[in-house]
């Protein structure tokens, strides 16, 4: 008996350690910025007349975005990217966007692409805001706003189009809650106490009123498509989905997804 006393103590200490570990490191794990802190746009020749714009948030941090103006009359697509992205890992999707001829601002999160602070979910809120504050304050009005959500980004978006009235919104392989994300690795954690940034888009989306698209791949193995269904059907109309069962996380938007935003887009940002 003694002995299985001290497997039982021994293991219990060591799980209260792993816990603590994933408790004081959780952002570290939960977002993961470019290892390449800053490149200005005109770096890549595609986005030669593409600008680096310095937003600069309440709280007092520098965020960078990069930005292409919309031809008169045209949509506005401000996107949000994932917790492994960049400016510069965007730079395709700003490239499809810029080329049919709509405007696009990709932000980088504080923390993030140079951006001074570090990431939370409240922080990355305010950025949010910040853009869109911006794209205001340069003649881009909320109804000319197409917001575009992936991955970690989704949250953002679903947060941003509860607060005000856009032209339309976009979530590309989304989720619940990153709660229920995380609990798929770490099971054996009580993480629904423990989880600082919880991005509960599932709470939320009963007051998002614009039209939205929900866009998830079968094959996503990141974010299973199982949460993006269960976020859309509790989602308000007028609402449109994209299934295609082979794309995978980081696939969906060459396998079919662009081309499914970009007529949504069109034909709800008139």
């Amino acid at each position: 008996m003694r002995w299985m006393r001290r497997i039982a103590v021994g293991a219990a200490g060591l799980y209260t350690v792993v816990v603590l570990l994933l408790y004081t490191f959780q952002r570290d794990l939960m977002y993961r910025p470019d290892s390449i802190k800053r490149v200005p746009p005109s770096y890549y020749d595609m986005l030669a007349d593409v600008q680096e714009v310095e937003l600069k948030t309440p709280d007092g941090l520098r965020v960078f975005a990069w930005y292409a103006a919309a031809p008169e009359g045209r949509p506005t697509v401000l996107v949000f990217h994932g917790n492994g992205g960049s400016l510069r890992s965007q730079r395709y999707r700003l490239k499809y966007f810029k080329d049919a001829n709509m405007g696009v601002m990709i932000l980088g999160y504080r923390g993030y692409a140079g951006s001074d602070g570090a990431p939370s979910e409240e922080g990355l809120y305010t950025d949010a805001r910040t853009a869109v504050a911006w794209l205001n304050e340069h003649g881009v009005a909320d109804n000319r706003i197409a917001l575009y959500g992936e991955s970690l980004g989704t949250g953002i978006a679903t947060k941003m189009a509860t607060e005000r009235e856009f032209a339309a919104v976009v979530l590309e392989s989304p989720y619940t809650s990153t709660v229920d994300v995380a609990e798929q690795s770490f099971w054996f954690i009580p993480v629904h106490w423990l989880m600082a940034d919880q991005y509960n888009s599932l709470a939320r989306i009963a007051d998002v009123h614009e039209p939205l698209l929900i866009m998830h791949g079968g094959a996503d193995q990141v974010i299973p498509q199982k949460l993006g269904r269960k976020l859309f059907d509790a989602a308000n109309e007028p609402k449109e989905s994209f299934w295609p069962e082979r794309a995978a996380h980081n696939t969906i938007f060459d396998l079919g997804g662009f081309t499914a935003a970009a007529d949504f887009i069109e034909r709800h940002v008139k």
